[in-house]
């Protein structure tokens, strides 16, 4: 499963999780570096994760079925 998180990188590339996460071996992962410091509202990032439930809900697989190629 794929997990989205806020990560700051300094100037000698070492990055650093916003949030305390603590993973179980080392993991793959992919950056997206922003020209800008990024303002995100707060209720965006906590509704990050409920979309993400809703997502695969057995109902939401079942309205996009006719997205789906045969």
């Amino acid at each position: 499963m794929s997990k989205i998180v806020e990560t700051t990188i300094d100037a000698q590339s070492d990055a650093k999780f916003t949030r305390p996460n603590r993973l179980p071996k080392l993991r793959r992962a992919f950056a997206t570096i922003f020209s800008e410091e990024l303002r995100v509202p707060e209720i965006a990032l906590l509704s990050e994760c409920m979309l993400t439930q809703d997502w695969h809900l057995s109902e939401e697989d079942a309205a996009r079925a006719h997205l789906q190629p045969e």
